[in-house]
């Protein structure tokens, strides 16, 4: 997959800009074992690990201020959508607040699962790089690929592939 490129940029002190390209893409991984999920439940049910066995699952960390995270929306609704048996996806609203989580999850549509990591350390645990960073787990959920920046309907599905 291409890597996509962001540019942000930073005012420094009298005046000057500093830009920093963060590059979108993917982080294969050594298959190593998922660290817990958050238990705080914004949308039901509930998911732990456990519960995520014998299929693969896709855990995307979100959070209501993260632009890309708005444009990567709408598509995580229908993808989960039309999952049926496949798999699934779990929302995991990283370091945000409680009202403004709730609204991007309405304001959305969201009906799959969505926890709460409001520390962040779910998503330490992970080693996420940036928002929305997408963690795919095989059915033993064991971490298969990190996939950094928002996805497509094809990366989405291509990393389900790979997951199985």
């Amino acid at each position: 997959m291409p890597s996509r490129g962001l540019i942000m940029l930073f005012a420094l002190g009298g005046g000057a800009l500093a830009a920093v390209v963060l590059i979108a893409g993917t982080r294969s991984t050594s298959r190593r074992a998922a660290p817990p999920l958050p238990q705080q439940v914004l949308t039901p049910p509930a998911v732990t690990l456990a519960s995520l066995h014998g299929k693969p699952a896709l855990i995307n960390f979100w959070a209501s201020w993260c632009h890309p995270c708005q444009e990567e929306a709408p598509l995580l609704q229908r993808f989960a959508a039309r999952l049926g048996g496949r798999g699934r996806l779990v929302g995991v609203d990283y370091s945000d607040a409680l009202r403004d989580a709730r609204v991007f999850i309405r304001r959305y549509r969201w009906t799959f699962p969505v926890l709460r990591d409001d520390s962040g350390t779910t998503g330490a645990a992970y080693d996420i790089p940036g928002l929305p960073t997408t963690v795919v787990l095989d059915p033993q959920g064991r971490i298969v690929k990190t996939l950094v920046g928002p996805q497509t309907q094809r990366t989405l599905e291509a990393a389900l592939k790979v997951a199985r």
